[in-house]
């Protein structure tokens, strides 16, 4: 499976998380906007069709992505 690098979904986490937290303490059309497109990208990158489930996929795409770049030594 092709994943995306771990800097790109880190930054669409952030920037969902981010927007979802300025969405519920100051709501606006421009936020609420801002909010979809970057749920929309990372729904695309990860394969999924809600918020919360793209969130849990990059994140553990993220860790696997992290996890091979740094093998366990023994």
């Amino acid at each position: 499976m092709i994943t995306a690098h771990p800097s790109l979904l880190r930054d669409l986490i952030e920037r969902c998380e981010t927007l979802s937290r300025r969405l519920a303490t100051h709501p606006s059309a421009v936020t609420a906007r801002r909010l979809d497109d970057a749920t929309y990208t990372l729904c695309v990158i990860t394969g999924t069709r809600q918020l919360d489930t793209a969130l849990f996929v990059a994140r553990r795409q993220m860790a696997a992505a992290l996890q091979r770049q740094q093998p366990l030594h023994h």
